[in-house]
């Protein structure tokens, strides 16, 4: 078969699969599971599927530049690439693949190596990322979401917001009462026009706050507009502060594009354990919003999320599922959280050991100047954590430092206390801004190295100001 038979056979293969899609979603509009809003939506991101998959692989490319490597099809069951190679005519939305690009914009990149054998280097640590171009997302499975979850989380979203705004006049049980007609109301339909919906409930004894309410209401996003993941790609960096100095650059480059984006790699209140960053950008055309989800995660941790997330599609298909049940689940998919976690942290605290040597070198050479070699980083990232925090642990390592609880050892001349100060200093920004903090505060790198110590200082640390 010739290069022209294969392109045309891709071509066709998504075509028939757009005609299955969109027989698919018109059915469940005549059914009455979603509305025409919603059917209008996902026709939309269904129709002419190649082309939208051509989008995302053109936002790959402006993002990351050429691949570094091959690239293959990706299997996501096994977790691991096809073996065989593909060209980019055959890249197709029905398929997923996986390759690799280059951060040229990673601040930290050829610091982490070790020498095994006099000239001989190995990466500790990367500019690599690996790009995992996700399939469309399953028709069938988007229609559920958007009719269950979505429409659900809508649901007690009018709901609360048409309580907020009539509790607001003194009328708490009229308040109460109107919360819980709405929830039946769009409880025997899918409704979207919650304005609509909602006037007709509180009827004309509320028109005094008919505007405001329905200004509250067209704040609340549709259920078809959480739908973000049709089109989707994940992207593996070794660490965090990695990723969002990707996220930040892609921010820049298409402010207008950026629909959303969400960091919680240190959030520990998370309910499902995921440590990750969400990135959503607009690629549609012509004021139609076609999103694409960016999720960016650690290599350490993503073999632990690949194992919590098929504990959260078990645990998301037990209906009847009683209370136990779902709690061993929830137990089941901690622990493997709390094991990401720590594999992630020991990598930190191992970069940790091996910039020591190479920070002291630096501040040494640079005399008194700025540290060239890491201009601009580390950063310290405000999203969780103040700068009053960040002053109060530096605050520590200094004293930490002139009591000579943390000393440099095997330094080449003698140093001052404002050159040993300088290099804690450093190493305190970078365990801030590269280590997860813990929900629990038992776990501890099992070591007796100095930077091992000081990394639990500031991991200690950081846990007094979560508990406070």
């Amino acid at each position: 078969m010739s290069n022209l038979d294969d392109i045309q056979d891709v071509f066709l293969r998504t075509k028939l699969h757009d005609e299955k899609n969109i027989s698919i979603i018109n059915d469940a509009c005549e059914e009455g599971r979603i509305d025409e809003a919603s059917r209008d939506y996902l026709l939309n991101l269904y129709t002419d599927s190649m082309d939208w998959f051509r989008e995302v692989f053109l936002y790959i490319g402006k993002c990351f530049g050429a691949p570094k490597a091959a690239v293959h099809e990706y299997d996501y069951e096994k977790d691991a690439v096809i073996d065989s190679p593909i060209t980019i005519s055959s890249i197709n939305p029905l398929e997923p693949y996986l390759v690799n690009h280059r951060l040229d914009d990673d601040p930290m990149r050829n610091q982490f190596f070790m020498i095994t054998d006099r000239h001989k280097i190995d990466l500790a640590v990367s500019s690599i990322i690996t790009v995992i171009v996700g399939a469309q997302k399953n028709v069938n499975r988007a229609i559920e979401k958007i009719s269950g979850k979505y429409y659900d989380d809508y649901t007690a979203e009018v709901a609360k917001a048409a309580y907020d705004v009539i509790a607001k006049t003194g009328r708490e049980a009229s308040a109460r009462a109107i919360s819980e007609k709405i929830k039946e109301a769009f409880s025997k339909g899918f409704i979207t026009d919650a304005s609509e919906t909602v006037l007709e409930i509180i009827g004309s004894s509320h028109n005094k706050i008919a505007a405001n309410m329905v200004r509250e209401l067209d704040k609340i996003k549709k259920p078809y507009e959480r739908l973000e993941d049709v089109w989707r790609i994940k992207c593996l960096f070794d660490l965090v502060p990695q990723a969002r100095t990707f996220i930040e650059r892609v921010c820049k480059m298409w402010p207008e594009k950026i629909i959303g984006v969400r960091d919680k790699f240190f959030d520990i209140t998370n309910p499902r354990g995921y440590r990750d960053a969400k990135l959503v950008l607009n690629i549609g055309h012509n004021g139609d919003v076609v999103p694409m989800e960016i999720i960016c995660q650690v290599r350490t941790f993503f073999e632990f999320e690949h194992q919590t997330h098929s504990v959260y599609e078990k645990s998301r298909k037990i209906k009847t599922a009683t209370a136990h049940s779902r709690e061993q689940l929830e137990n089941q998919t901690e622990t493997l959280h709390i094991e990401g976690v720590k594999k992630y942290n020991a990598m930190i605290c191992d970069c940790v050991d091996d910039l020591f040597d190479r920070i002291g070198w630096n501040i040494l050479y640079s005399d008194g100047n700025e540290d060239m070699l890491f201009e601009g980083f580390p950063r310290i990232s405000t999203i969780y954590y103040p700068q009053k925090i960040t002053d109060t642990i530096l605050e520590k390592v200094d004293n930490a430092v002139e009591n000579e609880v943390f000393f440099v050892q095997n330094a080449p001349v003698k140093l001052s206390k404002d050159q040993e100060i300088r290099i804690f200093r450093w190493m305190a920004k970078f365990i801030l801004v590269s280590a997860m903090p813990y929900s629990y505060a038992d776990w501890t790198v099992n070591t007796n190295t100095m930077s091992g110590k000081f990394f639990n200082f500031i991991m200690k640390e950081l846990q007094r100001y979560y508990k406070k």
